[in-house]
């Protein structure tokens, strides 16, 4: 069994990869890319789309601030690209916005980034596979039933990829990213150029009106305002995992913080081009998309209706129809790069989890790289917490996208108003006048962003708080309180181990009192017995739990006749259990002699086979965790390898007159006593 978990591992992540070829992981910009801008480029899939959502809640009447407000979308997004190039230059040892608040606004601002980023980084994974699917079920719409299913199957290949290590990932998902990029261009060029030249495309839902939310027909004012602040806060998805690349510069090859600024400028280049660009061509092509397409005037069957994305709209209305090779090219390149933009946060979260484990604020183990050299205990954690919510929602975009994109404006802002801290203190400390230029330059910058993205927080929890986005605001109060817990049991538990005189810490104790568990005579108690008597303790007893009598009276008869020169104590049980008697025994031990120490010795079997564990050493492990809580005890397990775990281990022909596999040394008291079970 061991073997052939062994051979599945291999086969799903590779072989296992020294230490030393860390440096072989580091990424070229070509990888750096398409693994740590596949978030941001991926939204233009969906960003239009939610920003038209939102408009068409009051029917076709309010769809003319689309253009507007994707305005205000892209001023945001280079506003931020910029502000997080500053991040890299600054900050290059990673971390990004967590850093960045924690060093300039103390560590309670940074705790605050790092969980509003680790929630969003779960949806960044939930989004990006969901709405993946959506875009095959646009092409497949039989696939609808299957959602779920699908939802989580590549939820799983990409937790398998990512296990491989970051660069092998980087290969994988380099293609369909570039395809995307390429395909949206192109299908955006040629839309633009049939509109220029008279031939403008036309969507298919062009010809359905659309009927209006009661109430909502003739807004004005405020309502209408609210409105529109909800349509851009839902076109601020495209900003989702920006701040990626500031996190991951120790991944860059040197120069780290110039070969990371220039993907940044890169990323953001064609995130703008490409969001534009669909925008445009959704108002050209007159798109209506409705959450309910039964609000479609005129759409027969509409109960049964899947409505295609916009995406798909434009590709089947640009590339020659719904059959063509075009519109395929475009649904498979997108549902590829919407699944595969998760990956954005499985470098993300892995990344920063390491870095506050290694702060103390998450569990240590989120710091150890695992066979290929990645954090593979975050992406197993992302991994599962992304699938629960998939399973939760349904794998349903809508629902899903209410709880997103919160985290991020949360850690722009945060990361920015500490950047004008940063420089404010660079400025104090250069007298140069070309730096301090420089340094001006770069606060108005930092300034700027830390305003409008905290406008953009505001509107965001003004208008998506009631919908769902309360959920994420709890997720990151839980999460940054359970941090804060983490951290003081670190804390605490380092105080209380450290040594402030080592000569007292090392003064030995008056006696060691050594105590063999028996169950029965066989070669596991004699073997624990004489590695006792080796370690010349001040006494050596032998003891057994007498659960049933008969049992403990053939126990102390053969005892005699073996002449064992230990002396055997027998403890009453009258209500047949093991780990009290011997427990209590012990503490009264201690409680006798504070200044002593008690070495407890318990045989135990080592199997080779995963069910014989289910079969032994149940007792020995519940009575080891209950002394391990006595103070002044220590507790050593003897062991004995049975036949069937040197051969699991070292493979050999079985000698003549061995014991048999899985044949237990002495049938006598199996049942109860630690060392047999």
């Amino acid at each position: 069994m061991i073997h052939v978990t062994e051979l599945l591992k291999r086969l799903v992540i590779g072989r296992a990869k020294r230490s030393e070829e860390l440096h072989e992981t580091l990424l070229p910009k070509r990888l750096a890319l398409p693994i740590f801008a596949s978030d941001p480029l991926s939204s233009v899939a969906y960003a239009t789309q939610e920003i038209l959502l939102v408009l068409t809640l009051g029917g076709l009447a309010y769809l003319h601030f689309t253009p507007w407000i994707a305005a205000a979308v892209v001023f945001l997004m280079t506003v931020v690209v910029l502000s997080y190039r500053q991040v890299v230059h600054a900050y290059p040892s990673g971390g990004g916005s967590y850093e960045v608040a924690s060093t300039n606004l103390g560590p309670a601002a940074g705790l605050v980034v790092a969980a509003s980023l680790l929630v969003d980084y779960v949806m960044t994974v939930a989004v990006s596979v969901a709405s993946g699917v959506d875009n095959i079920i646009s092409a497949v719409p039989d696939l609808d039933s299957h959602r779920v299913g699908i939802a989580l199957g590549f939820v799983a290949l990409l937790t398998a990829a990512n296990l491989r290590g970051i660069r092998e990932s980087g290969r994988a998902f380099a293609a369909p990213t570039y395809l995307f990029i390429a395909g949206v261009l192109i299908m955006v060029g040629t839309g633009l150029f049939r509109y220029l030249v008279g031939d403008a495309p036309v969507a298919e839902s062009a010809a359905y009106d659309i009927e209006p939310e009661p109430g909502d027909a003739d807004l004005a004012g405020l309502a209408l305002m609210m409105l529109v602040l909800r349509a851009f806060s839902s076109g601020c998805t495209a900003l989702t995992g920006v701040e990626a690349i500031s996190n991951g510069v120790p991944a860059f090859r040197k120069p780290k913080s110039k070969n990371a600024a220039s993907t940044m400028a890169a990323m953001g280049l064609i995130a703008i081009a490409m969001f534009s660009g669909v925008t445009t061509l959704a108002v050209v092509a007159k798109v209506h998309i409705v959450e309910d397409p039964c609000h479609l005037v005129g759409l027969a069957d509409c109960g049964d209706h899947t409505q295609r994305t916009v995406i798909a709209q434009l590709a089947a209305a640009v590339l020659g129809g719904d059959s063509s090779v075009g519109f395929y090219y475009i649904q498979a390149a997108t549902a590829l790069v919407l699944i595969l933009a998760a990956n954005t946060a499985y470098n993300g979260f892995p990344l920063l989890g390491s870095i506050l484990a290694e702060h103390r604020y998450l569990p240590r183990q989120l710091h150890n790289r695992g066979d290929r050299l990645a954090f593979s205990n975050g992406i197993l954690a992302l991994a599962i917490v992304a699938g629960a919510l998939l399973w939760a929602y349904k794998a349903n975009v809508t629902d899903l996208i209410h709880l997103y994109i919160l985290g991020v404006f949360t850690s722009f802002t945060l990361s920015q108003s500490g950047m004008v801290r940063h420089w404010n203190r660079a400025l104090r400390a250069t007298p140069d006048p070309a730096a301090r230029r420089r340094y001006h330059v770069a606060r108005v910058v930092n300034a700027t962003g830390a305003v409008i993205t905290g406008l953009v927080l505001v509107i965001v929890l003004a208008t998506k708080f009631v919908q769902g986005a309360w959920l994420a605001v709890l997720a990151a109060v839980l999460l940054w309180l359970m941090m804060r817990g983490i951290r003081r049991h670190y804390d605490a538990t380092a105080a209380e181990l450290a040594v402030t005189d080592p000569r007292d810490e090392l003064a030995p104790p008056s006696r060691v009192l050594a105590i063999v568990l028996v169950s029965t005579v066989h070669k596991p108690t004699l073997r624990a017995l004489a590695y006792a008597r080796a370690l010349r303790p001040d006494r050596l007893e032998a003891l057994t739990v007498a659960v049933e009598r008969e049992e403990a009276a053939e126990l102390e008869q053969r005892w005699a006749q073996l002449d064992v020169d230990v002396p055997l104590k027998v403890l009453d049980s009258p209500y047949r259990e093991i780990t009290r008697p011997v427990v209590e025994y012990v503490r009264s031990i201690r409680r006798t002699s504070p200044r002593d120490v008690i070495s407890v010795y318990i045989p135990e079997y080592v199997v080779g086979r995963w069910w014989e564990n289910l079969l032994h050493n149940q007792s020995a492990l519940w009575l080891k965790s209950r002394l391990l809580f006595t103070p002044g005890v220590m507790v050593t397990s003897v062991p004995w390898q049975l036949s069937s775990s040197i051969r699991a281990d070292r493979p050999a022909p079985r000698a003549p007159g061995s014991v048999r596999r899985g044949e237990p040394p002495s049938p006598a008291a199996s049942h109860h006593r630690p060392g047999t079970r």
